[in-house]
């Protein structure tokens, strides 16, 4: 078994399959399936990962492994076999599907070095190279040299190496080994000079707390020394010195107080009943938790778990935003202690690094994370948890372009074990598939101690303007927060709209400030005075007249997170307000801070987009303000009603979870939108059986599968004649019950400078549709190569724009 079979770091359609490579007499034994490897590929040295080990190839002339890249294997025989099935899938190149697996810090970085093979007399070379043996590419850039290498390379004195660099560094600390025995060390103290203070301080500690080891920065903080003093005492005998590798913790500065499971109400109890069945027969089965907001789903989820950690086995809980992690991590981490991993975008690439380490090395038993931690490199899965089951996060947007709740339907068909996809707002798809039986559903239709949901206020905005008030704030939703400061109770207030303002425009000849790059209107952002695209980046300054007609007046439409914190400090200059939103939270740990912040009651307001509306409990919220329920609505988007009233039911949930009792303010301009109108009632069943009738009228999802084909070009021309071409040739080979719309310029039909057509296809049964998009993109891809064509399919798309 000398050969192994490898795919490679290149993610192009031609390198797209396995390659074999000699495993040298070195490293036999040692290289198995799901290690990283370096390979020589072409000219360069670069990553592969092994997938198998065999006797034979068809290949006459094998190159040899360069080196393994890890000691153990990264990933498993199952999470092997995942990245096949995810791959096919999702349309997507093999090696993705493996780097989605991995934390980033593990993503290979390449750097190339130019080696010296001529060792005599070269003027040239002795003058690039000077005394050294190699020099760094960037040296070569910085000298501007790079004819004379070229020229050099080709007369065989020099040669080009890539070098694969792991972004993965372990961390270390000086760590000391007691080695010396305590009546020795009294000995010691007693024959040191008087003025050797600092270490008799070090031994009369060490006689107190006397311990194997001691971690030298503690050490030094517990007596104040210096390094020089310890590795004195290293020389005489007491300790021994050696760096060990520690775990980076992202709570270390948290204390979790330890909780109990809590007694289950009858609802709940019936609920967890069948779960635990499947849990003790090793069955594979799918929970549709529906349970109203504040009816108690995390109490099932850790008794669940607590059930899988009791039969010896794995659980992965996956929830969907970085803000609602904090308060998640504090449940799990309570109740399972160090058992628990966490893995989202909130850590560093080191922290996320050593969490998925400690899985690996199984000292994990539960891992808490967003969207990727489905691939958690467990064994022996006992359940996966999928809280907010509804959220669009879980969808990823780029290649490998997965369904969360797809891979973990997958890995729980392989470990034999239940999924629980929980939420109080079930997407479609969801609940359809509960009340067809394919999912098991499970109703949560009370709020813990019989509780009542918050009594909701629709307030119509238009009736507002009609009464000359053209402030952000309905005088109710005003008075509301005026009450609240009184009673010294906490608001919740939503807006999904970061910025100051929506776009600025010139009020004498309507002149809307445009992003160059893409058809949409710049967004005015105070605080750092700049005109910002939150498509492609693009920032300009802030004119102080307009660019068109040089008029100044110049006015601010629209609404965001910056100018209502602006107004709120105007019309209530005592409210202290906490405001988040991608600005504010960018900082590592800004999350975090903030809740707590609003939580230990430090602040009257909580401002913030939709990143607030979900998961958060907090005992003195009894008032939520919602400040347009429109924002979404009206968008391109077959499911905006859908996501307008999750959003809305969310974030009503959030007021009157404890002893106070809850009110909601939704302002609109819609107010007889159905989405708005159940949404106050927190009425989902009714929302369901009218979004679904919609759905069948317009045959979209859950009624048809759909996929999106996007094609983009610099050239409009290009781009429309490609899209036509493309929808003809699936046309004609798809069944007449598929419905193909297009080809038609995309909602955001220029963004970077590149014109965007797609065109849709619904359809219930068509086998052969993978393979049909399959060749759609090996025919174009020497276009995608060479002309900066892009053709981006999306199956089961939830970005319609």
């Amino acid at each position: 078994m000398n050969i192994a079979t490898v795919i490679v770091d290149v993610p192009a359609l031609g390198t797209d399959k396995e390659f074999d490579y000699l495993i040298p007499d070195k490293w036999m034994g040692i290289i198995e399936p799901g290690m990283r490897v370096a390979v020589p590929f072409g000219p360069r040295t670069i990553q592969g990962f092994v997938i198998a080990i065999k006797q034979n190839s068809s290949v006459r002339k094998l190159k040899e492994i360069s080196e393994p890249l890890d000691i153990t294997p990264v990933l498993n025989k199952e999470l092997l076999e995942l990245g096949y099935w995810l791959a096919h899938e999702t349309l997507s190149f093999k090696i993705l599907t493996y780097q989605a697996m991995l934390p980033a810090a593990m993503k290979a970085k390449y750097e190339k070095k130019i080696v010296r093979l001529n060792r005599e007399h070269h003027p040239l070379l002795d003058e690039i190279f000077a005394d050294q043996e190699e020099l760094d590419w960037s040296d070569v850039e910085r000298q501007g040299i790079h004819r004379d290498i070229h020229n050099e390379i080709k007369n065989g004195n020099i040669e080009v190496i890539y070098q694969i660099k792991n972004r993965a560094s372990k961390k270390k600390v000086k760590t000391y080994h007691l080695v010396m025995e305590i009546h020795d060390i009294e000995k010691l103290k007693e024959s040191l000079r008087a003025n050797a203070v600092q270490q008799k301080t070090v031994l009369d500690y060490v006689m107190n707390h006397p311990t194997d080891k001691y971690i030298g920065t503690e050490l030094i903080k517990n007596t104040n020394v210096s390094y020089a003093t310890l590795t004195s005492l290293v020389n005489k005998g007491v300790f021994t010195e050696s760096n060990e590798e520690v775990y980076r913790d992202p709570f270390e500065h948290k204390t979790f107080i330890p909780s109990d499971p809590l007694p289950l109400t009858s609802q709940q109890t019936e609920a967890i009943k069948p779960i635990l069945n499947t849990i003790e027969s090793n069955n594979h089965e799918t929970f549709l938790l529906y349970g109203v907001t504040g009816s108690g789903k995390t109490e099932i989820y850790l008794q669940s778990i607590q059930k899988v950690l009791e039969e010896g086995k794995e659980a992965i809980v996956l929830v969907p935003e970085i803000a609602l992690t904090p308060q998640m991590v504090d449940r799990f981490k309570s109740r399972f202690g160090k058992d628990v991993a966490v893995l989202h975008s909130g850590l560093s690439v080191g922290e996320k690094y050593d969490e998925w380490r400690k899985v690996l090395r199984k000292e994990a038993k539960v891992v808490v994370g967003a969207r990727s931690a489905v691939f958690a490199p467990f064994e022996n899965l006992g359940i996966i948890i999928i809280d907010e089951e509804h959220e669009t996060s879980y969808k990823q947007e780029e290649m490998p372009r997965y369904h969360a709740r797809d891979v973990a339907i997958q890995r729980a068909k392989y470990h034999k074990c239940p999924v629980i996809l929980g939420s109080a707002t079930p997407a479609l798809e969801s609940f359809a598939r509960a009340q067809k039986g394919v999912y098991t559903l499970l109703t949560l239709s009370k709020r813990m101690n019989d509780r009542n949901l918050p009594s909701v206020s629709i307030v119509d905005m238009r009736e507002e303007m009609r009464n000359g008030n053209r402030s952000m704030f309905s005088r109710e939703l005003f008075e509301k927060l005026q009450d609240r400061l009184e009673k010294k109770q906490q608001t919740i207030l939503f807006l999904n709209r970061r910025g100051h303002s929506s776009f600025m425009m010139c009020r004498d000849c309507g002149f809307v400030m445009q992003c160059p790059n893409c058809d949409i209107s710049l967004t005015y952002h105070q605080f750092s005075n700049e005109m910002k695209c939150h498509y492609c980046g693009f920032v300009t300054s802030v004119p102080n007249i307009c660019p068109e007609c040089t008029s100044e007046h110049i006015r601010y439409f629209g609404t965001g997170t910056q100018k209502v914190e602006e107004e709120l400090h105007k019309i209530l200059p005592d409210a202290r307000v906490v405001r988040m939103d991608v600005d504010t939270t960018s900082r590592k740990g800004a999350h975090e801070q903030l809740l707590d912040h609003f939580k230990s009651g430090n602040a009257d307001i909580l401002l913030g987009t939709q990143m607030i509306a979900k998961g958060l409990d907090f005992p003195n919220v009894t008032l939520v303000g919602v400040l347009s329920a429109d924002t979404m609505l009206h968008l391109p988007d077959f499911r905006a009603g859908e996501k307008t009233f999750q959003l809305l039911t969310q974030v009503s949930g959030r007021a009157g979870r404890h002893e106070l009792p809850g009110e909601v303010v939704i302002q609109t301009y819609s107010p007889e939108h159905y989405s708005v109108e159940l949404a106050g009632k927190q009425n989902y069943d009714q929302f369901y059986k009218q979004e679904m009738i919609m759905r069948k009228i317009g045959s979209y999802s859950p009624f048809y599968y759909l996929s999106l084909i996007t094609v983009s070009h610099e050239d409009l021309m290009k781009a429309v004649s490609v899209t036509e071409k493309i929808t003809k040739y699936i046309g004609s080979r798809l069944s007449g019950n598929a419905i193909i719309l297009g080809p038609v310029a995309s909602p955001m039909s220029r963004v970077n400078n590149r014109y965007r057509y797609q065109c849709l296809i619904k359809y219930k049964k068509e086998p052969e549709l993978k393979n049909i998009l399959k060749t759609v993109i090996e025919h174009y891809y020497p276009q995608t190569v060479k002309e900066g064509l892009m053709i981006h399919i999306d199956v089961n798309p939830y970005m319609m724009m």
